[in-house]
């Protein structure tokens, strides 16, 4: 990848673009993330910038990461992310990224953490059909038959059953950069993203061009 930043989500809005229509898009705040230290291949096989995003106390960070953070000369961070881009030598220990390393028009994949929804059925879940509900009727929500019985005797992979639902890492493609205001640190993307508010963004260019 050429660029990437990391951002946290505000929430959605709508704005009108040159023609009137409405576009709808969500404001995400991208503080500058800060180099704090360098992948070499000699030394670990790949190349990659260590940024560090968001502030934090320090007495909130462990010894190790507190040293890491104190030989690059930067304040403590609460995240820590590699990104393996395409000319690590414009990257400088110290230097920043900040939101407008991308421009209006761009096209960006966007990563983040699905919405939780804790341990769900399969109506939920999976979208199934509801059973009958007339009187009398002892099958509403269950999932129905998992397989036969004594042959295979067991319950074969991938079924859809209830369990846990969201909070899995997401990504979506090809998103349109609608505005970028670097004054206040905000991007505005076109669509909707990953994650509720609040949630860490991970914002790339694109892999489909």
């Amino acid at each position: 990848m050429k660029k990437a930043i990391l951002g946290r989500k505000i929430g959605m809005t709508q704005i009108f673009d040159e023609n009137g229509s409405v576009v709808p898009v969500t404001v995400v705040k991208c503080e500058p993330s800060v180099v704090i230290g360098k992948k070499e291949i000699e030394k670990d096989g790949y190349e990659s910038v260590v940024v560090g995003f968001e502030n934090i106390r320090e007495k909130l960070v462990n010894s190790p990461r507190m040293g890491q953070f104190k030989k690059a000369g930067v304040a403590a961070k609460r995240f820590i992310k590699e990104f393996k881009l395409d000319d690590m030598s414009t990257y400088e220990i110290g230097s920043e990224i900040k939101v407008d390393t991308f421009e209006a028009g761009e096209k960006v994949d966007v990563t983040g953490t699905s919405k939780g929804k804790g341990f769900q059925g399969v109506i939920k879940r999976w979208n199934f059909s509801i059973g009958p509900k007339s009187h009398g009727s002892k099958f509403k929500r269950a999932p129905g038959s998992q397989g036969a019985a004594s042959d295979p005797s067991r319950t074969f992979k991938n079924r859809k059953m209830p369990g846990h639902m969201g909070n899995v890492k997401r990504t979506v493609m090809n998103l349109e950069v609608v505005k970028v205001m670097p004054e206040q640190d905000i991007i505005l993307i076109k669509g909707g993203v990953p994650g509720p508010r609040k949630g860490l963004l991970f914002i790339k260019d694109t892999v489909k061009r």
